[in-house]
């Protein structure tokens, strides 16, 4: 089955009635028929899921087992492919070109998104009881939520009795990326199996200063993990709101770290793949030749150094390769068991017939190709993610969505398909909804129209001399068939998914291509309401 050309589309059928339901301000039967939801956000999750061919091995049994219940997006598109904007804009429903929140700035300081209601908040002053935990918002405001469990925790980590470091099994120089990036290796491998102090070992990773031990004997007598942690107070949350006397809806978010670095997981995942087993990922010969990040970004950032050390780390790429996807991969089996926990606590409540779910990651994640590892690119590969919306009475199981989307569309379907009222905004300096509603795409996946635009719209932050200037940075479009990218200096990247799925084929300098270019450049500007630097460079070019 060939990568992102894994899907075929189904009819859809009409919402039913509950979902139409008009909120009262009163408690009412009405009221106690608006549905429920349930959002679970994953971080650093590319295509590796079964169902969406990005990678033969994969093992998801049960993300896939919730898109056979509901709609998965075949073109769903981080705004930002990196955690904190991305995070910050689908759950504020505001792009980082409104709110001039390009990268790591806190969101909850930002002149807009402050004065704008997150999608949590919302729908508590819609008369929902909210609860979450774990990471959901990169920068956690737990007063955000009615209830808040865990803040987010990227752990376990190795811990040296001093510092957090890299797994001592990592090869150098890859090893010294760090206790984050630079570490993989199952739980069961006991970094200091001679320490006598009883400091050194697996930690949790928050808070950050305690350095609070993880107990670990064996697979059946050790702590849980922070991911492990998250799902048991889900699954539990469920069950107490299901014998609670209080009657509103309820809005459940929880976010797993896994399988965001440090690749630290239990054993019987790593087992699942064996390392001389598997598959590096589909990567060109000199693919990265006809493209234009290094012209912009020097080989210092994270992706291309990442990619270039592993090669130095292991006897060739390809081996290198072998040992960090089968860390990536048992990661992913983790926490699609964490994602089964939770909706197996769901199916098997009350809740199940009137709870919408929904699955996503932050952003995906660049697996080598292009000479790249890391997230935060324009390609494929960071700007793509899954996205599962199970909607009883409303999508039909196992049907699959075309049309490109954007996380940004989440927020006002959620708002839509559970009736809520009243301004997003907190007052005028707050920002309105950028996004549209998908309930089009989960009536009729095949379907072609709606209000929203025919492309999804990604930006990377150029650096930080750029400040908050969103024309200063570099931008990508994706339609239903290409993908445009326009670097800051004004190069551009142009693929055309329909006969080359993997972009390998550059093909903005190719002769017959000045249609489809002049095409996105159009789109560009329109989307963003004005002319971008490079895009500005690039027509003077």
């Amino acid at each position: 089955m060939q990568r992102r050309t894994f899907l075929k589309s189904a009819a859809g059928v009409c919402a039913s009635a509950w979902l139409s339901t008009l909120w009262s301000s009163s408690v009412s039967a009405a009221e106690k028929q608006k549905p429920n939801v349930l959002l679970i956000v994953c971080d650093d999750l590319n295509d590796y899921v079964q169902g969406m061919g990005g990678h033969p091995q994969a093992k998801t049994p049960n993300i896939e087992k919730l898109a056979e219940s509901g709609t998965l997006f075949k073109r769903a598109y981080s705004s930002n492919p990196v955690c904190a904007p991305s995070r910050a804009s689908f759950l504020t429903g505001i792009y980082p070109q409104t709110s001039k929140n390009l990268f790591f700035d806190k969101w909850f300081r930002n002149p807009v998104l402050k004065n704008s209601k997150s999608l949590m908040k919302y729908f508590s002053e819609n008369g929902y009881k909210t609860a979450g935990s774990g990471k959901l918002m990169h920068h956690c405001r737990p007063n955000e939520w009615n209830e808040h469990k865990y803040h987010p925790d990227y752990g376990p980590f190795v811990f040296d009795g001093e510092n957090r470091i890299a797994h001592p099994s990592v090869p150098e120089p890859y090893s010294e990326i760090g206790a984050v990036d630079g570490s993989y290796a199952p739980l069961s491998d006991n970094p200091f199996p001679n320490d006598e102090s009883g400091k050194k070992g697996w930690i949790y990773g928050y808070p950050w200063g305690e350095n609070k031990k993880m107990e670990y004997k064996d697979p059946d007598h050790r702590d849980p993990t922070p991911d492990e942690k998250n799902a048991d107070w889900a699954a539990g949350k469920i069950k107490e709101f299901e014998n609670s006397q209080d009657s509103r809806p309820f809005m459940l978010g929880v976010g797993f770290v896994r399988p965001h670095t440090p690749f630290h997981v239990p054993k019987k995942y790593f087992d699942m793949f064996p390392a001389e087993d598997v598959k590096v990922p589909m990567i060109k010969l000199g693919d990265k030749e006809d493209t234009h990040y290094l012209d912009v970004y020097d080989e210092k950032q994270k992706g291309p150094r990442y990619f270039k050390t592993l090669g130095e780390s292991y006897s060739s790429i390809e081996e290198g390769l072998r040992h960090f996807t089968q860390g990536y991969l048992a990661s992913i089996a983790a926490v699609d068991d964490c994602i089964g926990k939770v909706l197996d606590s769901l199916n098997s409540s009350s809740f199940k017939d009137n709870t919408i779910v929904v699955l996503t990651s932050d952003h995906g994640w660049n697996m080598g190709e292009k000479d790249y590892l890391f997230k935060n690119s324009l390609w494929e590969e960071s700007t793509r993610v899954p996205l599962i919306v199970r909607a009883p009475g409303l999508t039909k199981p196992g049907t699959k969505a075309e049309h490109p989307v954007s996380l940004i569309d989440i927020y006002p379907t959620l708002k839509d398909l559970c009736g809520l009222k009243g301004d997003t905004r907190k007052n005028s300096k707050g920002a309105k909804l950028d996004g549209f509603s998908m309930r089009p795409f989960l009536e009729n996946p095949k379907s072609m129209e709606w209000e929203g635009p025919d492309a999804a719209i990604s930006m990377i932050y150029a650096g930080g001399e750029t400040g908050t200037d969103p024309m200063k940075q570099n931008w990508s479009v994706r339609t239903l068939n290409h993908r445009y990218i326009v670097y800051r200096n004004g190069d551009e990247e142009l693929y055309d998914h329909s006969s080359d799925p993997y972009e390998w084929h550059n093909l903005a300098k190719k002769p017959g291509s000045d249609s489809v270019l002049n095409s996105m450049r159009r789109k560009l500007a329109s989307m963003l309401g004005d002319v971008p630097e490079g895009l500005k460079k690039a027509k003077r070019g």
